[in-house]
């Protein structure tokens, strides 16, 4: 491997200061610095109105900062927006396909959408790895939601995308389509690709790399699980949902303290 290709192989995947955001008088987004390594599976964990959401649609290009710097995947998130959004996997939280439409051609759509010159194999390539080949022509209004969570990251996979970005993926989907969800994900991070999850299950949380826990648009912890638990004053005994709770106390705590 070349020496540039090292270096960019290196070079982590997000990298941003200061991230910040307000809306209506509110800042949601406090000055959050995050730093995400190439090829890591990262849980984002925070509770309802944290900032979670916020901060991922300004790292994909879809919301501009009032303030912050830095990069994702080698673009500046500001002045690159446009094209970061083509090496962006996005996956929100609501079912965001048309559910008149079959799986293959909301795919198709999407498709299109990005302009790929080989849309039909890569819709084929997306059917069958997340296993929707003999599936192809239903509605996607029939899917159950763990079907339908396949054919939302199918389509989130059609552009190739270096960064995975998944808000609350699998929220309110059956535990045996979640493990298969995070199967799909352990194995996309070993191809290479970064994915940044958003999770309320702390089963989901034990499964990334690192953890990013926020609440009211600051982080309150970042690490793997013990420096989490360590940064929350856990002991040997205690878990990441104690962990969780013991963070956000504090912070509301905090919180209430400088109103």
């Amino acid at each position: 491997m070349s020496p540039a290709a090292t270096a960019a192989s290196s070079a982590p995947a997000i990298s941003v200061r200061g991230l910040t955001k307000t809306f209506g008088g509110r800042r949601v987004v406090n000055q959050i610095d995050l730093q995400v390594g190439a090829g890591r599976i990262v849980g984002f964990l925070g509770p309802n109105g944290s900032g979670k959401t916020t901060t991922m649609r300004m790292l994909c290009g879809l919301l501009t900062p009032d303030a912050g710097e830095g990069q994702c995947l080698g673009l500046d998130f500001r002045r690159d927006a446009v094209q970061l959004r083509r090496q962006v996997g996005y996956m929100t939280q609501k079912f965001g396909l048309y559910e008149d439409l079959t799986i293959r051609e909301n795919l198709e759509f999407v498709a299109r959408l990005y302009e790929l010159p080989d849309r039909r194999t890569r819709v084929d390539e997306a059917l069958h790895r997340l296993g929707l080949a003999t599936r192809g022509g239903q509605l996607a209004g029939a899917l159950s939601g763990g079907w339908k969570q396949r054919l939302a990251l199918a389509a989130s996979l059609l552009h190739r995308p270096r960064l995975l970005l998944l808000d609350e993926p699998t929220a309110g989907v059956d535990p045996k389509a979640r493990r298969e969800f995070w199967d799909q994900l352990h194995q996309l991070a070993r191809e290479g690709m970064t994915v940044l999850v958003a999770t309320h299950y702390m089963d989901e949380a034990a499964r990334c790399d690192e953890l990013v826990f926020i609440a009211y648009g600051e982080v309150l912890a970042q690490g793997d699980q013990q420096a989490v638990l360590s940064a929350a004053g856990c002991g040997a005994d205690e878990d990441l949902e104690q962990a969780f709770v013991r963070l956000i106390a504090r912070a509301t705590d905090n919180f209430a303290g400088a109103a």
